[in-house]
C-alpha cells in the first residue's frame, strides 16, 4: 500500500475522515470536498483491500483519495472503504505524506456513541487547545481505535475531533456539528443555513454507496462458496 501524489503542497493542514461510528468523518470530508472545491491530487494504491469501485449519478467515486484546497492550503483524505486490519499501514503512509509536505497539523475526525438523544450534539477534542475555544470539550477518558488511534500513537502534531453520534447509521447532524467546529478553527467561511440539508444529501449518497458495496461483497461471497461447494 502507498499514497501516490500528483502534487505535493507545502506546509498544509491535513484533515482525515475514515469510516467510523455514524460515518461522521466520511460525511464531513465529503461536505468539505464539495464546499471548498477541492481538487484531486493523489490516490491510495493498494492490493490488500477489496477492489470496490462505486458509481454515483454516473460519476466514479474514488474510494480512497487525497484532495487539496489551494485557497486554504488544506489537504483532505477521504475514503468510503472499511480499512479494518490495515490501520497501522495506512497511518504510516499518512505520516510519511505529512512529513514530505511539512504539514502543520493532522486533524482526525471521528464519531463516538452517545445515549444522549437531545439536539445538543457535543464535540470533544484531543490535542490543540484552540479547539476548546471553538466549542469542543476536552476528552478526559476514552478508548480510541482505528486509523486515528494509530496516528495518535505515532505522530505528535495531531489533533482529533470526536462528534457524539446517535446511531451506527450515517449521522449527518453529528457531521454538521464537526463542520461548525472546523469552520471556527480554520476560518472556512461555511454557510450554515444550507449546511444540514447538504449534509443529509451526502448522508444519503454515502448510505447508497455502502449499501451497494455490502451487497456486492455478499454476492462475491456467495459465488466463492458455490465454487468451493
Amino acid at each position: 500500500m502507498k499514497i501516490v501524489l500528483r502534487k505535493t503542497p507545502k506546509n498544509p493542514i491535513i484533515i482525515e475522515g475514515f469510516p467510523s461510528f455514524g460515518l461522521v468523518g466520511t460525511i464531513t470530508t465529503e461536505f468539505l470536498l464539495e464546499h471548498l472545491k477541492a481538487e484531486l491530487i493523489g490516490e491510495f494504491h493498494y492490493d490488500e483491500l477489496s477492489p470496490i469501485a462505486a458509481v454515483h449519478k454516473g460519476k466514479l467515486v474514488n474510494p480512497m483519495a487525497v484532495w487539496y484546497v489551494p485557497s486554504r492550503n488544506i489537504v483532505i483524505l477521504h475514503t468510503i472503504l472499511n480499512v479494518r486490519g490495515y490501520e497501522w499501514e495506512i497511518a504510516n503512509n499518512i505520516i510519511d505524506m505529512a512529513k514530505k509536505m511539512g504539514a502543520k497539523e493532522i486533524i482526525s475526525l471521528e464519531g463516538v456513541a452517545t445515549d444522549d438523544m437531545s439536539d445538543d450534539i457535543k464535540v470533544y477534542y484531543y490535542g490543540n487547545n484552540k479547539l476548546g475555544e471553538c466549542g469542543a470539550l476536552p476528552v478526559k477518558e476514552s478508548i480510541i481505535m482505528g486509523v486515528s488511534a494509530a496516528l495518535m500513537l505515532r505522530y505528535k502534531k495531531l489533533s482529533c475531533l470526536f462528534a457524539a453520534a446517535h446511531t451506527q447509521l450515517p449521522d449527518s447532524k453529528a457531521a454538521a456539528k464537526l463542520i461548525q467546529i472546523l469552520d471556527k478553527y480554520l476560518g472556512l467561511e461555511v454557510d450554515y443555513h444550507p449546511l444540514l440539508k447538504q449534509a443529509e444529501e451526502f448522508e444519503n449518497k454515502i448510505k447508497s454507496i455502502l449499501q451497494q458495496s455490502n451487497k456486492t461483497l455478499r454476492e462475491a461471497d456467495k459465488k466463492s462458496m458455490s465454487y468451493l461447494g
